[in-house]
């Protein structure tokens, strides 16, 4: 008796709760303004202590942190991030590259952000049956720190894609 088994090769990569819905990460940048760590306050002539020098950005994060999964059976998966919509606020532009993502698990690495289109692939490597079904999960990270942001509220799209040979 002869038998034949075939198996698919599936690749799941969730980046954020689970569900259909999109995740998104939220960025608000507070100007202090020196020696003081003085935040301004919106309106016309409000009185503000400053030595003149240039004012600093404080990052206030919302919603940063993203639960990540991969699962496969194709052996090491490859993940990329994509920038599907670049950071526009009317016609100003900032880098996608002010965006970074850390993750809590070396395991499953974060992809860096290009400035454009997809970026440099990281490796997910297999982790039982001699390396070729993966299982890995981590919360990845997301900071913000633009160099010289002009005002204006931006919005952005970043995907991520896993591939295996």
């Amino acid at each position: 008796m002869d038998f034949t088994v075939t198996i698919g090769k599936f690749i799941y990569l969730r980046v954020g709760p689970t569900g259909n819905t999109v995740a998104t990460v939220d960025f608000a940048l507070r100007p202090a303004i020196p020696a003081v760590p003085t935040v301004p306050v919106n309106g016309n002539g409000v009185a503000v202590p400053w030595s003149g020098a240039a004012p600093t950005f404080t990052v206030t994060p919302a919603n940063a942190v993203l639960p990540v999964e991969v699962r496969s059976n194709a052996g090491t998966v490859a993940l990329r991030a994509n920038v599907a919509a670049p950071l526009t606020s009317g016609a100003n532009t900032i880098a996608m590259t002010a965006v970074t993502i850390s993750s809590d698990n070396p395991g499953l690495p974060a992809p860096p952000v290009p400035a454009s289109g997809s970026g440099t692939a990281v490796n997910v490597a297999g982790t039982t049956f001699s390396n070729l079904v993966t299982q890995q999960t981590a919360n990845w990270t997301f900071a913000f720190a633009p160099t010289n942001p002009p005002a204006g509220q931006y919005s952005g799209r970043l995907d991520f894609t896993a591939s295996a040979p």
